[in-house]
């Protein structure tokens, strides 16, 4: 199937590994532009090299977006490349934290990472997009927006601001020919979820691989997701083929979530 995006420019943040590095590939090899940005500089190089290896075109933008004045250099390099038609907004988790223990702080700094960047970074591509009249953004954000997870209260809470600023967002750039969505993952073996496994072992005094196999246990597929599976569904609702979708959180996680919506 031709995704209608060969050509495209397109930014993945939280590019150097798991989900974001997936989508990064996966978009290359359907022919866009990809500028990658995450911290790690070495990782990225890697990215780029095995882009290149299959004659896709990327670029390394290494940059640390909880930082601040760091959006506006990422904004200014990328528009040297071009005009951005696709933004994939992927960060990394706060700390895990019960609800209890939150307090203000940790949930300003929890939002210096996965909420600012993406607002800002959204506020400078939309003219861009606008511009095209063709725009594609979706966030990464959780099945704890369907559904909280014990002991992630600041991912619970913040991933659900990004996810209402999506929705709002969505109907006022439709007309643009933008689209705005959010892909919530389930239990997917990334960096970011080991370290969650690590930390609900160490509570429960079990061996992490137990614990793994404990969540196993409680999705309808019978195992984790892998990262390229959650990249296949997200590069199509970066397409040009998902024109008619926005405004939603998908979420991919083998069953997991017993909402209805």
């Amino acid at each position: 199937m031709d995704l209608g995006i060969r050509g495209k420019l397109a930014l993945v943040t939280g590019a150097s590994q798991g989900i974001g590095r997936e989508v990064a590939l996966t978009l290359a090899q359907e022919g866009a532009r990809v500028l990658a940005v995450a911290r790690s500089q070495d990782k990225l190089k890697e990215l780029v090299t095995e882009i290149e290896q299959i004659g896709g075109e990327a670029y390394a933008l290494p940059a640390d977006l909880g930082k601040p004045g760091t959006v506006e250099g990422v904004l200014r390099e990328a528009a040297k490349a071009g005009t951005v038609e696709i933004f994939l907004g992927n960060t990394g988790g706060p700390k895990p934290m019960q609800a209890q223990e939150m307090g203000a702080e940790e949930v300003l700094e929890a939002a210096r990472s996965l909420l600012f960047p993406m607002l800002e970074l959204t506020r400078g591509l939309l003219p861009g997009m606008q511009e095209a009249r063709f725009g594609r953004i979706l966030y990464i954000t959780s099945l704890a927006v369907k559904e909280p997870i014990e002991n992630l209260a600041l991912s619970n809470t913040v991933r659900s601001g990004l996810t209402g600023y999506a929705k709002t967002l969505a109907r006022e750039v439709a007309p643009f020919g933008i689209t705005v969505n959010t892909l919530g993952p389930g239990y997917t073996r990334t960096e970011r979820v080991e370290e969650v496994f690590q930390f609900r072992a160490q509570q429960q005094g079990i061996p992490v691989e137990e614990a793994y196999h404990q969540q196993a246990q409680q999705i309808p597929v019978g195992r984790l997701g892998t990262p390229k599976e959650i990249a296949d569904v997200a590069v199509f609702m970066l397409s040009a083929n998902a024109s008619y979708l926005t405004g939603q959180t998908l979420v991919v996680d083998g069953g997991f979530t017993r909402g209805l919506l």
